[in-house]
């Protein structure tokens, strides 16, 4: 991983006033003009701002941006920067036109209030020009403010705004750069980035899977998402107050067991949780980061391809750094009180009494137990063929570790861990590994154990292996 040498928010600010080239508009919304703030503080600010607003009353922010009914939302963001960028062209362009390339900065954020306990979070986003003259782009995030006071969270909310601002006139065309830069001069507990959007003609070249997977690698985000047609949603809209069922894989290939498992999960969360089949439940595919490491860096072609097969089956995807179960629990258990079901194979229930998850944890595995059911948590499992002893095991003869099989018992009783069935028993005859090793040797019944769906994913990989 390349790095850059990190500028302080003063000297970024600076640099973007005396290119005299650049020139626009702030208007933010919601936690005071903290980035405009830093272009007036630094001097210079003549050759950069047009002008700043915050039309901070909501019959003031209605009159000029249209109804809207969240303030704090993607949808105010879009009407914001649109406007002003409009407004901006429709003004100057005939004066600056030739010589300038025109912005709009704008944000609508939730900072913390007088007796306020609410998350506070906040879109921050940048419409502007590539040269002058040319129709404009736009780069949208979202970012979670984690500091306790309203003060604080200004003042991060002021440097990510300067840091996306020249991240997007001098990162553009790098995204490991790009994602970096939007943390500079700022610790990492402050702030949390979760969404980041490319868009316009000149962006094509930009998939915003990529975007996502770059958040989650720089710590950014211990997760990001993306719905079956590729685009980057907020998790906390996408997950708000909906029940969840969640199949962890590598997903290497994707294959029709992985559609049994989730399958027969949701027949077994729909009576247990007394939900109709129909039921607003998301179903999410999380690939965990590991899972796509080769010769210690990220395989961003791999992730892409099994990206692929999942949307093609209609799937939404969860990019996610939370190797532990109970991190990935308490993730999810952020945004939704609704049911939760993690739905596994029994290789991974194993995986669960590895006091290697749980090294940093002073209760050990029994603590990370605890956090994982903290909330409405269960475990579902799916069940495996043992080839050896030609026994099919399940979550209920599955054997414990010696020293917590008493305490499994526990789990299992009180139905905190519940067995699923599997609707075609010969899936369970091959594992993934057997069948990726049939797919790199060109195997011909490798076929027999992907979702035709999915398949053109596994030859793409195969033509560009050749």
């Amino acid at each position: 991983m390349s790095h850059l040498p990190v500028k302080t928010t003063y000297e970024k600010a600076l640099a973007v006033n005396l290119d005299l080239g650049i020139y626009g508009v702030f208007a933010e919304i919601g936690a005071g003009q903290e980035t405009a703030n830093w272009f007036f503080r630094v001097s210079g600010s003549a050759g950069t701002v047009a002008k700043t607003i915050s039309a901070y009353d909501m019959v003031m922010s209605d009159a000029l941006y249209g109804k809207a009914k969240r303030y704090v939302s993607q949808e105010r963001l879009h009407a914001m920067l649109e406007y002003e960028y409009d407004l901006l062209e429709q003004r100057l362009g005939s004066e600056r036109g030739e010589k300038s390339t025109f912005f709009s900065f704008c944000n609508t954020v939730r900072a913390r209030g007088y007796k306020d306990t609410e998350e506070c979070h906040g879109w921050i986003g940048v419409r502007f020009q590539l040269k002058p003259k040319s129709k404009p782009v736009e780069i949208v995030i979202h970012a979670r403010l984690l500091d306790e006071s309203n003060p604080e969270q200004m003042e991060v909310l002021g440097k990510l705004g300067v840091n996306l601002l020249y991240a997007a006139f001098n990162h553009r065309n790098n995204l490991e750069h790009f994602v970096a830069s939007l943390a500079d001069d700022l610790a990492p507990d402050r702030m949390e980035v979760d969404v980041l959007r490319f868009s316009g003609d000149d962006f094509l070249y930009v998939d915003n899977r990529l975007c996502a997977l770059q958040l989650v690698q720089s710590g950014l985000t211990s997760a990001a998402m993306f719905n079956k047609d590729g685009e980057v949603v907020q998790p906390a809209d996408a997950l708000h107050s909906r029940s969840i069922l969640l199949l962890r894989g590598s997903f290497n290939p994707v294959m029709r067991l992985h559609l049994d498992m989730l399958k027969q999960a949701h027949s077994v969360f729909s009576k247990d949780t007394k939900l109709s089949e129909q039921s607003d439940a998301i179903e999410l595919c999380e690939i965990s980061t590991n899972n796509l490491l080769r010769d210690g860096s990220l395989d961003h072609e791999e992730f892409l391809n099994r990206a692929d097969a999942l949307q093609a089956l209609g799937k939404t995807v969860l990019i996610s750094s939370n190797a532990e179960f109970h991190r990935i629990a308490t993730y999810l258990s952020r945004y939704t009180a609704e049911p939760i079901a993690i739905i596994l194979s029994i290789g991974l229930l194993n995986e669960l009494f590895k006091a290697k998850w749980s090294i940093n944890l002073p209760g050990g595995i029994l603590e990370s137990f605890g956090r994982l059911f903290k909330n409405r948590v269960q475990l579902y499992v799916y069940p495996w063929h043992n080839t050896n002893s030609m026994e099919l095991v399940t979550a209920e003869n599955f054997k414990a570790p010696q020293n917590w099989q008493n305490f499994y018992q526990h789990l299992l009783q009180n139905r905190r861990i519940l067995p699923i069935g599997v609707g075609d028993p010969t899936l369970l005859a091959r594992t993934g590994r057997d069948v990726l090793l049939a797919i790199e040797s060109g195997e011909g019944d490798w076929e027999d154990w992907i979702p035709k769906e999915a398949r053109p994913m596994i030859r793409r990989r195969q033509k560009n292996k050749t």
